[in-house]
């Protein structure tokens, strides 16, 4: 099998695996996925990711065809409504979707690199350009995922402020407490922050966002490009992807990303105010999936936001 039959021929992919006819090389793969790099007969590779059986449940449904949609979603974002003329240099590469299964993804193979400040001020300018690509509403017309957990895509017209609370915060704050991940008061204040949103300020028409842009969802290509991987893209507000950027430990080189993100497309006065609202998505995202681990992480991240209403205007 090559390269050119896989992709004309993409449902004998699983064949060819279960006949071993194809050289499978573990590879890391985050922490929901099973994930290999599959070596074609012509010398190619692709990256495979696959539902483990350790889940002990079978693979939700549309959960490839979601993420699949989502790469597309953004890759369009390098042609030009108008004129259809490829202009993918200016936003943020994806690798391209090969085969999208039921039970499997396979997506063209990116050679890891090493960020570079180069690379990191490069990464600012094309995701700039990649939000600025707009989405016509938001959310997403495919069915969402984010981790293992549904993510509601509804597409609605704003304002975002309600959107958010509706859509990224009460959905995964109600598991939180639902699984004991997070107590009553934990929730009340969060809840604090939800009723409070419109005074925030900063709202913006969607833009068109990865969604869980933490660190480990930007693969640094042996190119000296950034590439987007593990979307939970949709029509979103474009301060959450640089708000996620900032977390566990914050991406390489993020005071490049920023600045070059700034000089390309200015955000709005009081983002830095913001950034622990936009971050408390993810946050709680974390508490639904993998406990109280987070809970500490997630009353920081409300706290921080209340504290921040009355400065979020300021000019930053």
């Amino acid at each position: 099998m090559d390269l050119a039959y896989l992709r004309a021929h993409p449902a004998h992919l699983p064949t060819f695996l279960t006949h071993q006819r194809i050289r499978e090389t573990p590879v890391a793969g985050g922490d929901i996925c099973t994930a290999s790099r599959l070596t074609l007969d012509d010398g190619h590779s692709v990256f495979a990711k696959t539902w483990p059986e350790r889940a002990g449940r079978p693979v939700p449904e549309g959960f490839f065809a979601a993420e699949a949609a989502g790469l597309r979603w953004l890759a369009a974002a390098g042609t030009t409504a108008a004129t259809g003329a490829a202009v993918a240099a200016d936003v943020v590469p994806v690798p391209e979707v090969i085969v999208v299964l039921p039970e499997l993804l396979a997506l063209q193979w990116v050679q890891p690199g090493e960020p570079s400040p180069e690379a990191a001020e490069r990464f600012g300018r094309e995701l700039a350009a990649l939000h600025r690509a707009g989405a016509p509403t938001f959310g997403a017309e495919w069915t969402g995922f984010i981790g293992a957990l549904p993510q509601d895509n509804t597409p609605e017209g704003g304002p975002w402020a309600a959107w958010f609370a509706r859509r990224r915060l009460t959905p995964y704050l109600r598991r939180s407490v639902a699984g004991g991940a997070l107590t009553a008061a934990d929730a009340a204040l969060v809840e604090e922050v939800i009723d409070r949103l419109g005074e925030f300020g900063g709202d913006e028409p969607p833009a068109r966002i990865h969604g869980d842009l933490w660190p480990g969802n930007v693969l640094w290509g042996a190119d000296d490009r950034a590439w987007l991987v593990d979307p939970a893209a949709h029509g979103g507000h474009r301060e959450t992807d640089l708000a996620q950027l900032a977390l566990f430990g914050g991406a390489p080189h993020l005071d490049r990303i920023l600045a070059a993100y700034q000089e390309t497309w200015p955000l709005a006065e009081g983002w830095r105010e913001r950034v622990p609202l936009h971050q408390l998505h993810l946050l709680l995202v974390h508490t639904a999936l993998f406990g109280a681990g987070y809970r500490d992480a997630v009353t920081r991240a409300a706290r921080a936001a209340l504290n921040g209403v009355g400065r979020a205007t300021v000019d930053t």
